[in-house]
This record gives C-alpha cells, structure tokens and sequence, in this order.
C-alpha cells in the first residue's frame, strides 16, 4: 500500500498553495462540534473526541452543542488567534445547487458560498479538520469540495473525509492524529501515522475507554459495550486525507 512508505496528500495548485513550513506546534486548537441535532443521526463521540483533542492532546478550547456556532468560531478566532480549527460535525458536498451542500453547526447549515464569512483566512488558519463528515469530495465547479474551498478561503491545509465515516472510528483516529502531531509535526506524515495506527490496533477501544498511543478517555454510556475489532478496515481510516500544504 503506498501510504505505508509514503506521506500522501492532495495539492489543488502548486503556484497557490503557501508551502512556507511554520511548525504547527506552536497553534492552539480551537475544536469544536455537535453530539445531537434535530433532523440528523446523534455522533455521541463527538465529545470524547472534543475533550480529548483540546483538554488532553493539544492546546486549546472545545465548544460543543449550543455554543458550536458560526459567530463563535469567528469571535474566539478574533479574541485568540487559534491557528488549528477542528469540526466534529454532519457535512456533505454534493453537486447542484448550492442548497445541497453545507456544514452542520448547532444553530444553522453553512453552505458552500458562506465558507469565507467563517474568517479562515484573518489570521490564516494553519490547519483544519473536517470530522465525521464528507467535505472532500468535489465536483468541476468545486474541486475536492468543502475541504479545497476551506484552502481556497485561506486555510494553509485543509483534513477532510471522502466519504461518510463511522463516529467511534472518527474520534479514535482525530485522537491519534494529534498525538501523532506532536512528535511528527508535518501533517501528512502524522495522518499517515495515525493510518498506521488504527491498521495496527493501537488505536481501540477496551474496558469502555478510547485508546490511542498517548492515552485513553472513558467512552459515554451510550457508547460502552461497543468493539474496536474493525477499525483496521480501510473503511475506518482511509476516507481521511490532507489537502493543501502536506507541511
């Protein structure tokens, strides 16, 4: 398989894309996402993979539920400059209208011609994550979807999903990812790793705990019982890559 020897990420354009290397270590997290919705499946892994990601991995804040809104991720960008945005959320690119295609916060869908009101390029956001939700996936009116408008619109390197993604599965891999991140601060190398990770069983789920290289946090009970025996399907970790900057 070629990512077992190599990083592998997508670049829409080369004389576009900042290839500047800025150690990403240095940014704090702003991760944020929605458990329940009023017309869409629960995603109850969703705080695991929150508190995880900014309370015990990385630097930073975690909105969840109410406080997942557009203006906040614009008003805690302009009071804290986080160079790191993660959204654990329902999304889709499809073609056609442009009804068709959004990001799902608490309050609101964002669709495909609201991505710049989001402030990603004020500062420029050095990565973003796009979690439990397809936004990679593209048309020829918008390539690589919501992830290559996320670049356009000034983020350096945009994490998306091909396709839709199993919860449990999403929050082990973004937990490892992270951790990966740490000691492996280029970004494809650390998704490659984090890929590894799941494919080698590092990444699971015992004693109702999340287990990643780094750690384990206690799953909801909503949650416990279930088993991590599949997680080295390509399904569970293969859907994700980078897009933008590999660095």
């Amino acid at each position: 398989v070629l990512f077992e020897r190599f990083s592998v990420g997508l670049m829409p354009s080369v004389s576009l894309t900042d290839l500047k290397y800025v150690d990403v270590r240095d940014s704090e997290v702003l991760a944020m996402g929605a458990s329940s919705f009023s017309d869409q499946p629960a995603l109850p892994a969703v705080p695991v993979e929150l508190q995880a990601i900014a309370n015990r991995i990385w630097p930073g804040e975690f909105l969840l539920n109410e406080t997942f809104t557009p203006e906040l991720l614009v008003s805690s960008r302009e009071q804290t400059p986080y160079g790191i945005v993660h959204l654990a959320t329902h999304g889709e690119f499809k073609s056609g209208s442009v009804d068709n295609s959004y990001i799902q916060f608490w309050n609101q869908k964002v669709g495909i011609d609201q991505v710049r009101t989001l402030g990603l390029n004020s500062p420029p956001v050095e990565l973003m994550v796009l979690s439990a939700c397809r936004t990679a996936l593209g048309n020829e009116e918008a390539e690589l979807g919501f992830a290559g408008l996320a670049v356009q619109a000034g983020v350096k390197t945009a994490m998306a999903s091909l396709w839709k993604v199993d919860d449990v599965g999403t929050a082990g891999i973004m937990t490892q990812f992270y951790s990966s991140l740490r000691d492996e601060p280029i970004k494809a190398e650390a998704l490659r790793q984090a890929q590894l990770a799941m494919i080698n069983g590092e990444v699971q789920v015992k004693s109702d705990k999340m287990a990643w290289s780094g750690g384990e946090i206690e799953l909801p009970e909503q949650l416990k019982g279930i088993s991590s025996d599949e997680f080295g399907h390509p399904f569970f970790w293969a859907a994700f890559t980078t897009i933008g900057s590999p660095w």
